[in-house]
């Protein structure tokens, strides 16, 4: 057996297919870890120097921009992928087509924040600092090249010009810090992310000499486009709204100061997220593949997956909520001390996010994808009215308690509720119980 599993390693390093697979897969991989880490320690030192109030205005400025994104973005990634791979051959009227689209979206996008800026009790300072943020999607349109070359699998060149975009932005961000800079300049910084990219992003789509596609746009393709795309943009402003509304919640309700407070204790706490996503990612492939085969097999490795990702998360919950305040003045200084209130709460919700990961996988796989947006939906409907319940009486504890509290809904009470996913939530409950099926059970 031992030599035939070398003999099958051998053949498939020797295959030119799986080497190109490989390589694209583990530059996707390497940068996005490296973002993570950069990110995460940059991001800490970004923190530290301007402390928990204009920490916060930051942090409540990028949120309120994010907010709105999947107008800019359109929900066109994944179908412009698609529909380059299946027809190479029109590559400039995609390509030309999304990427004039895009442009209307940010246009879109800055008139509807504009409008939402008025119902807010912002000041004209931070009102700026969200109109410069939300600009960067304005430059976004050339993700256009990303998808060109996620569609012939070079994603090499796509994480050389991210990792070049992120090395120049935390230069910068240092420098800043160096010279005792304003919040202003740190707030220029996020446009600037987006100008870098967008100009590496050409520059390697013109290495490759294959023409252009500026001039190129079709209003069929452009109708097809949006009428594909728009249960993605209404998913994707949802996700957004469940993920950044407690923020701008927070800010509204009690002031920068605790939103910078929040935002430390979120920070650290997501970090592990990404855990579940790649362990996710990594394994659902090999459980998808076995479906045909066999459907017992298939649910016996589901079972194992949520199994191991409810585990280490709460392992995880448990030393975060243990060394809560230790790793928040460390990371973060003194000033943050009261975010380890938050992050005792927050450190469990990862338990939450990993079985939304991972039955979001299945539902995929079932062809249930709606159920995903009706449960986002309902997550972030109800994470809403909780933060305006808790955060007035709890403040920083309350919205805290609500984001788990809404995580915990939409990863169990739904899936509880409904027909189709009631199978997973039995799997779920089972994971809590370390149900770990035997193969041969």
């Amino acid at each position: 057996m031992l030599s035939r599993f070398k003999e099958l390693a051998t053949s498939a390093r020797s295959h030119a297919g799986f080497r190109r697979y490989a390589a694209n897969t583990s530059w996707m991989l390497a940068e996005q870890i490296l973002r993570i880490v950069a990110g995460l320690l940059v991001g800490i030192w970004v923190a530290r120097y301007l402390g928990p109030e204009q920490f916060g205005l930051f942090s409540y400025a990028t949120a309120f921009a994010a907010l709105f994104g999947s107008i800019a973005k359109l929900g066109l990634d994944s179908i412009l992928v698609r529909d380059l791979v299946r027809e190479p051959d029109q590559r400039e009227i995609y390509m030309g087509t999304a990427f004039w689209l895009k442009l209307i979206g940010a246009a879109t996008m800055l008139a509807v924040i504009g409008i939402a800026m008025q119902f807010t009790s912002s000041d004209s300072t931070t009102k700026l600092y969200i109109f410069i943020i939300s600009s960067g999607a304005i430059f976004q349109s050339f993700e256009v090249v990303d998808f060109y070359f996620q569609s012939k699998v070079l994603s090499k060149f796509v994480s050389i010009c991210k990792l070049t975009q992120l090395f120049i932005s935390s230069l910068i961000k240092l420098y800043l810090i160096y010279q005792g800079s304003s919040l202003f300049w740190f707030v220029m910084v996020s446009l600037i992310d987006q100008i870098t990219l967008a100009a590496t992003l050409y520059l390697a789509f013109r290495h490759q000499e294959i023409g252009g596609f500026f001039d190129c746009f079709s209003q069929q393709v452009a109708q097809r486009l949006l009428r594909d795309s728009w249960p993605l943009i209404l998913s994707g402003l949802v996700i957004m709204i469940y993920m950044r509304v407690d923020q701008i919640m927070i800010k509204e309700i009690l002031g920068e100061k605790e939103v910078g407070l929040y935002s430390a204790a979120v920070r650290i706490s997501e970090v592990w997220y990404f855990l579940s996503v790649v362990i996710t990612n990594s394994l659902f492939p090999s459980i998808v593949n076995v479906k045909r085969a066999s459907e017992k097999v298939y649910y016996i490795r589901l079972q194992r997956l949520l199994t191991f990702l409810v585990w280490i998360n709460i392992v995880v919950g448990a030393l975060m909520t243990i060394f809560s305040e230790r790793i928040v003045t460390m990371l973060f200084g003194f000033e943050y001390r009261e975010a380890s209130a938050v992050l005792v709460i927050q450190a469990w919700s990862g338990i939450f996010v990993a079985l939304g990961v991972a039955s979001g996988a299945w539902l995929s796989n079932e062809n249930l994808q709606r159920y995903a947006l009706y449960r986002t939906a309902a997550g972030a409907l109800l994470n809403i009215i909780l933060n305006l319940i808790l955060i007035p009486t709890y403040g920083l504890v309350g919205a805290a308690s609500a984001t788990i509290v809404s995580y915990m809904g939409a990863a169990m009470a739904f899936d509880f509720c409904n027909k189709p996913t009631r199978k997973m939530f039995k799997m779920k409950v089972d994971a809590f119980l370390f149900k770990w099926i035997k193969a041969n059970d």
